[in-house]
């Protein structure tokens, strides 16, 4: 991959990761990249760097445009590896380069790079002078480490937004208006949802402060860079952050002998008879981070387990630990499971989405050995008319 134009003295130099196929439990089908972005001003500067493995290209990217050792600046939105990780290396090239990140972001930085780095802290709105161009600082803590920023180039209305507005995608194409906008925003919600999901009222405040700003383009550390469809990603991000849910439903189950699975398809049957949209999920096949992107706007979350050794599946126990760090909000909850003689797996469930602070209507669920087919109308029937007056 060579170097990207971006706008006028503003380049893409960042690498591609076309085999990831897992970020921290989170599946990345279409890869990913590192985006670093290089501004070539009186004062030469480096936004963000890529994960160490990637270090080679982005060095090769750089040495097309620049020799590396003239670089003066380089600014880290992140602490995170996968953006922080080439600083040394730059350093060593560049060795008076000096690097400026939020006062929380120094600290970080320090933690992994030893006390000797060379870095400053910048103020809220602090303006960084590079020559014909300069730089200014917003930080958004817990968007999504205490350390992150935003960084905005005014002279050309770019916003480098870090991990906001990411996507887990690897193309040759840079730009929204070359790739298939559904994909695209497809691969925005499964990072919101994977990813940022618990900073929703911080995300709400940075948006706010970036709704003070005059943007033509969001650049952000991973996946697509936005020049076309600004409004669009960010109107998504209104609607993500604020928690609004819809009328729909997700059910979440892993079977055994097949009676779990015909309750969780009797509890679907329930929601569409009243009229509602449904998603159902196995999860010893469907990934745990799929799901979440169904969980981000539904307002029922159903999940079932047979009883195991007096606890539930290890599949749906890794979706309950996966599902409560994400920390969804306005949540209405039901826990089913089928037994033979213990039963303690609708319980276990119903205990786990309380501690999630879901609404729960009713007790759990629970259906002994085989369901018959009067057990799973009558499933149907109470979810339909659960949901009719839940809503």
């Amino acid at each position: 991959m060579n170097p990207v134009k971006i706008s006028e003295k503003v380049y893409w130099v960042g690498g591609i990761d076309w085999k990831l196929r897992n970020f921290h439990g989170y599946s990345t089908q279409r890869g990913t990249t590192y985006n670093a972005y290089l501004i070539l001003d009186d004062r030469i500067t480096l936004i963000d760097t890529v994960k160490h493995h990637l270090m080679p290209e982005m060095l090769r990217n750089i040495s097309k445009l620049i020799d590396p050792s003239r670089i003066e600046i380089i600014v880290s939105n992140h602490v995170e590896m996968d953006h922080s990780a080439g600083i040394p290396q730059i350093l060593k090239r560049a060795p008076k380069a000096k690097v400026y990140a939020s006062a929380n972001g120094v600290i970080g930085l320090k933690k992994h790079y030893g006390d000797k780095l060379n870095a400053i802290a910048v103020k809220p709105g602090e303006d960084l002078q590079l020559g014909q161009y300069s730089l200014s600082f917003v930080p958004t803590p817990m968007v999504h480490w205490p350390d992150n920023m935003l960084t905005y180039l005014p002279e050309k209305k770019i916003l480098f937004s870090n991990d906001a507005f990411g996507q887990h995608i690897a193309s040759l194409e840079r730009f929204d208006d070359e790739i298939d906008n559904s994909v695209l925003m497809y691969e925005a919600e499964k990072y919101y949802a994977n990813i940022v999901l618990p900073y929703g009222a911080q995300v709400q405040k940075a948006l706010k402060i970036a709704a003070g700003l005059d943007i033509e383009m969001i650049a952000p550390s991973h996946g697509i860079i936005f020049r076309k469809d600004l409004a669009g990603i960010i109107s998504r991000y209104q609607k993500w952050s604020s928690g609004q849910n819809e009328e729909k439903a997700v059910v979440v189950y892993d079977t055994m002998w097949g009676s779990t699975e015909k309750m969780a398809h009797a509890i679907a049957q329930g929601f569409s008879d009243a009229g509602k949209s449904v998603s159902i999920f196995n999860t010893g096949i469907d990934h745990i981070s799929d799901v979440m992107v169904e969980v981000l706007s539904a307002k029922y979350i159903c999940i079932g387990s047979p009883t195991l050794n007096n606890n539930i599946l290890p599949s749906v126990a890794a979706f309950l630990a996966y599902l409560k760090g994400l920390a969804p909000k306005g949540k209405i909850g039901i826990a089913f499971g089928s037994y033979g003689w213990g039963g303690q797996s609708p319980a276990i469930i119903h205990k786990e989405l309380e501690s999630a602070k879901f609404t729960l209507p009713v007790e759990p669920i629970k259906m002994n050995y085989i369901p018959s087919e009067d057990d799973l109308i009558i499933l149907s029937d109470k979810i339909s008319k659960l949901s009719a007056v839940e809503n």
